[in-house]
């Protein structure tokens, strides 16, 4: 396959890199909450299985629909990067497929802890989701840690063995506190959604999780962000040059102080001001990953060239086809951004375990 050292871009594929980022980001704001919060069921929801019903029914009308953008990102990347797509999905198949499991996991929690009312059959499935979401955002956070680092491929990405690195050669320490960060993010968000979304002794439980777990998803951001700038500086991509190791850097430095000000803002018992900070938090960590990959996709080359096989030009569709996809996008984007926001609206009332009926 062809490799280039001065890559000749064109605007679409640009265009469609930076589409499927805000996808990823729209995903991890709104799917990363719903994730925190089924994590904290033991921790805020306890042995209380009213608390644990006003967290499920905090997340419940939405979770699904939040999954909508994890769909969406990996229909842009098939189409607008089938290169891209089929070397994540062939090669990464192992991590992939606990993703998936996670996600069947979570979604036979929602659907069926409700059809008995069974203690422990209640717990069972709410563990289900406890554990999913932990499995989903743990292997997530080490899978975009290993596009810091970059993924090394061979010289052809069509033949089998053209993907150097395997399943366990993925767990390296940096793409483990990858993982570990994403965890506490997310927990930390999805105490802030709590906070804002119940009342009472559930939302007294959030705030006191999230003013825990803020402070130290601030620090793992923080770890992360140096980490990768010293440890995978991008001054051999030929896309970005060493511009993107100083953007990366400021726009992952934004994250920390996003969060910090979550902090300060959850603290001031402003909880609207702290899960906004919170979002923008991951918002800023996520655009400062996809700078790391822009142009090389989160790949390098195993021998040691400049430029992998497998890049924004080489991966990418046909320039007619992208012009059509972004017909469609510019027509089916609002309408899921216009059904997203009327969900929330329409589900915005807080939650109380008084809203719990008593049951029989």
């Amino acid at each position: 396959m062809l490799s280039l050292d001065i890559p000749q871009l064109t605007a679409m594929p640009v265009i469609w890199f930076l589409l499927i980022a805000v996808l990823w980001i729209g995903f991890f704001v709104l799917e990363g909450f719903d994730f925190g919060v089924a994590m904290l069921y033991p921790v805020i929801g306890g042995k209380s299985d009213v608390k644990r019903r006003v967290m499920v029914n905090a997340i419940g009308p939405t979770w699904d629909g939040n999954e909508v953008w994890l769909l969406t990102a990996g229909g842009a990347m098939f189409a607008a990067f089938p290169g891209w797509y089929a070397t994540l999905f062939s090669a990464l198949y192992l991590p992939l497929l606990l993703v998936l499991l996670g996600l069947i996991a979570r979604g036979i929690a929602f659907e069926y802890r409700s059809t008995h009312p069974d203690t422990k059959w209640r717990n069972a499935f709410d563990w289900c989701s406890t554990i999913g979401s932990f499995i989903v955002t743990l292997v997530l956070g080490v899978g975009f840690g290993n596009f810091v680092r970059g993924l090394k491929v061979g010289p052809d990405m069509l033949i089998a063995g053209g993907f150097v690195d395997r399943f366990f050669g993925l767990f390296t320490p940096y793409a483990l506190l990858s993982g570990i960060m994403f965890v506490v993010l997310f927990a930390a968000h999805g105490a802030q959604f709590l906070a804002i979304k119940t009342k009472s002794e559930v939302e007294a439980s959030a705030r006191k999780t999230a003013d825990l777990l803020t402070p130290i998803a601030a620090a793992l951001v923080a770890i992360f962000v140096v980490w990768g700038a010293l440890s995978y500086p991008l001054v051999a991509n030929p896309f970005i040059g060493g511009l993107g190791t100083v953007l990366r850097l400021v726009v992952g430095l934004l994250a920390v102080i996003c969060l910090v000000g979550a902090w300060y803002a959850g603290r001031k018992n402003r909880p609207g001001l702290a899960f906004i900070g919170s979002a923008l938090g991951i918002v800023t960590l996520v655009a400062s990953i996809f700078v790391s990959m822009f142009g090389t996709l989160g790949f390098i080359d195993a021998s040691g060239g400049a430029l992998a096989s497998l890049n924004i030009v080489t991966a990418a569709s046909s320039n007619l086809t992208l012009t059509l996809m972004t017909v469609v996008a510019c027509i089916m984007v609002p309408v899921v951004l216009g059904y997203t926001a009327w969900a929330y609206w329409v589900f915005r009332k807080r939650l109380d375990t008084t809203d719990i009926p008593v049951e029989a």
